[in-house]
């Protein structure tokens, strides 16, 4: 039987690709994405190109290609510009093909232009890694079979469909489609789980988005990024440096009154501040709808599971038919009404651009006192701790 330089048990072979695949993983959330698309951390040369050399061999990736796409992202995020969207493709074609869309946006030359900026343009890059990206998946195919035999054919395979299936498909799909929210961002994203493992830390999708520039995707205690990991890990070599982490939540429980730090720290943490607040309201809504249910208010065809959701959301979101139904729910709860209110005019506080400080705290101060005499519990709870922020 033809075997390899390395005759492995059979584990050996699984823990083996496990291993390559994982390197892959790190290279793509720490090279790629954290350093490259989104400059939240500086890299020795070292690593830096050591990334960019095993992107190469697994991926055939082009750094600049990939920057481009992932900063479009962000800046058209569910719309329809954005590359894969599953809110505007839908889920199953973003999960199934989104290798597929990848590629086609690659070979579109304005979003490189415009969002490619200060990706690698040295020799290496425009001689080898860009020139000819074909290269290094073939070098590592040879590789594989010459240390692995046959089976190196199948860890090859492997390697070539990790990152195709995981970012391609399942961070760009399923991470703006199921999952958790720590934060009320204006897109779709979640998080998948909150152990950043198999992916490298890209499962806390919805972290990302509220903080793209973080080095850190963790933000709860009970989050782990193992991405962050690696990345303190090279820190203590000398061998990279965080520029950038999600800004810390302090609250001063002395406090009674909205000042201009309470206001700063509302407006900085606004995307924890409305998901919060939602999280909040949600036994409210479900109590009062429950009550519409008894009375049989007869609201047609509305979805009230849908209506839990754009209760969640700016108005200005909403498409008319939206807005129409859930206006017949608002109009029959009192309390829907006034806390889908209240949320409305929380949001517009750090909107507002032209106001002044001194009218934004005092904006602020009122909405408190508004919630405070609502006469609903959780919205009073939720101002109390308002004030708090520091």
């Amino acid at each position: 039987m033809l075997t390899g330089f390395l005759d492995l048990p059979w584990w050996g072979y699984v823990v083996t690709t496990l291993v390559l695949t994982h390197i892959t993983i790190a290279s793509v959330t720490i090279f790629l994405h954290r350093h490259q698309a989104h400059r939240a951390l500086d890299l020795h040369p070292i690593p830096s190109h050591f990334f960019r050399f095993w992107l190469w061999l697994t991926t055939g990736q082009v750094t600049k290609e990939w920057a481009s796409i992932h900063r479009k992202h962000h800046a058209k995020c569910e719309t329809i510009d954005d590359p894969h969207s599953p809110q505007i493709l839908g889920i199953k074609k973003v999960l199934l093909e989104g290798y597929e869309l990848y590629k086609a946006e690659s070979r579109n030359q304005e979003t490189l232009t415009r969002y490619g900026h200060g990706t690698p343009d040295d020799w290496l890059e425009r001689n080898v890694y860009s020139k000819h990206p074909s290269w290094g998946i073939m070098i590592m195919l040879i590789i594989d079979v010459l240390l692995f035999g046959p089976i190196g054919l199948t860890i090859w395979a492997v390697q070539m469909a990790w990152i195709p299936v995981t970012a391609a498909g399942i961070i760009n799909g399923a991470g703006h489609y199921w999952g958790y929210r720590n934060y009320q961002c204006a897109d779709a994203s979640t998080n998948l789980m909150p152990w950043g493992i198999l992916i490298g830390g890209e499962e806390l999708h919805n972290n990302h988005h509220a903080y793209a520039t973080s080095a850190k995707l963790s933000t709860k205690p009970y989050e782990f990024d193992i991405g962050w990991l690696y990345i303190r890990t090279l820190q203590s070599f000398g061998l990279a440096k965080a520029k950038n982490l999600a800004p810390q939540l302090r609250l001063d429980n002395t406090k009674k009154v909205c000042d201009a730090d309470t206001l700063h720290a509302v407006i900085t943490h606004r995307y924890e501040v409305l998901a919060k607040y939602a999280k909040s309201l949600q036994q409210t809504y479900r109590d009062e709808i429950a009550q519409l249910k008894l009375a049989k208010a007869d609201f047609g065809k509305v979805d009230m599971r849908r209506i839990k959701h754009w209760l969640h959301l700016d108005h200005a979101d909403l498409s008319e038919q939206e807005k129409s139904k859930l206006s017949l729910v608002t109009q029959a709860s009192e309390k829907i009404h006034l806390a889908y209110t209240l949320r409305q005019e929380l949001a517009a506080i750090w909107q507002r651009s032209t106001a002044t400080k001194e009218q934004l705290v005092k904006e602020l101060e009122d909405w408190c006192h508004r919630a405070e005499s609502s006469g609903i519990e959780a919205l009073q709870q939720f101002s109390l701790r308002l004030r708090c922020y520091a």
